[in-house]
C-alpha cells in the first residue's frame, strides 16, 4: 500500500467513524445544551466559564442516563461496524475517551470506563473509591445502575455490555462467548439539597 492510499484508507475510515459517533454526540450535546444550568442567559453560555447553576439531582440522573445511551451506542456501534483488528486503529473505548475529554472540558460532567468483569485495559479503569468499589459489585450482581449523591456531585454507573468481539481482549482466555460487563461512571455537579 502506497502512502497516498494509505491516507486515503485513514480518511474514509475516520470519516466513517465520525458518521456513528456525531449521532450519538449531537444527542448528548443537545440533552446537556438543553438544561436550565447551560440557558444563553447562564454565564456557561460563555464555553470559557463553568456552569452558575448546578442542576437537581433528578435532571442529573436524567442527564446521565442519556449520556449513558449516547456513549453505549457509540461504543458498540464503532466496535462492531468500524474497528478491524488488523488496521492499526485505537480501539473504539479509546476514541470515546476523547469524547469523554470533550464533554468534561465544556460541560463540567466527568466520564469514565469502569472495570466490572474481565481483564481491566488501563489502570485508570480500575474502581478507585468506596462507591466505584460498590458499583463494581452491583453492576456484577445484575442491578442497572448505582448511584451517590456526595458533596454535590451525583455519580451514576452503569453497565457497558462487552460483547464477542471485546472479549478477545478483556476476557483472552475465556470458556465461552458470552456477553459480559464493564461500567460506565458519569458524575455530574448538583444543587445541594
Amino acid at each position: 500500500m502506497t502512502t497516498i492510499e494509505f491516507e486515503e484508507c485513514s480518511n474514509r475510515i475516520t470519516t466513517r467513524m465520525a458518521r456513528c459517533i456525531s449521532p450519538a454526540l449531537f444527542l448528548g450535546y443537545l440533552m446537556l445544551a438543553s438544561s436550565p444550568a447551560f440557558s444563553e442567559e447562564s454565564p456557561a453560555a460563555d464555553s470559557s466559564s463553568k456552569p452558575a447553576v448546578r442542576i437537581s439531582v433528578e435532571e442529573a440522573r436524567r442527564q446521565a442516563e442519556v449520556l449513558h445511551t449516547a456513549m453505549h451506542a457509540t461504543v458498540q456501534l464503532v466496535h462492531h461496524r468500524y474497528y478491524k483488528l488488523d488496521e492499526g486503529l485505537p480501539i473504539p473505548a479509546a476514541v470515546v475517551d476523547e469524547i469523554f475529554s470533550e464533554i468534561a472540558a465544556e460541560q463540567d460532567v466527568e466520564l469514565r470506563w469502569l472495570a466490572v468483569e474481565g481483564q481491566a485495559m488501563n489502570t485508570d479503569h480500575i474502581a478507585r473509591d468506596e462507591f466505584e468499589k460498590a458499583a463494581v459489585e452491583a453492576l456484577k450482581a445484575g442491578k442497572p445502575s448505582h448511584e451517590q449523591i456526595q458533596d454535590g456531585i451525583f455519580r451514576r454507573a452503569a453497565p457497558i455490555t462487552l460483547s464477542n468481539q471485546c472479549l478477545k481482549c478483556h476476557v483472552p482466555d475465556r470458556k465461552s462467548t458470552e456477553d459480559r460487563k464493564a461500567g460506565l461512571i458519569i458524575s455530574i455537579p448538583v444543587a445541594k439539597r
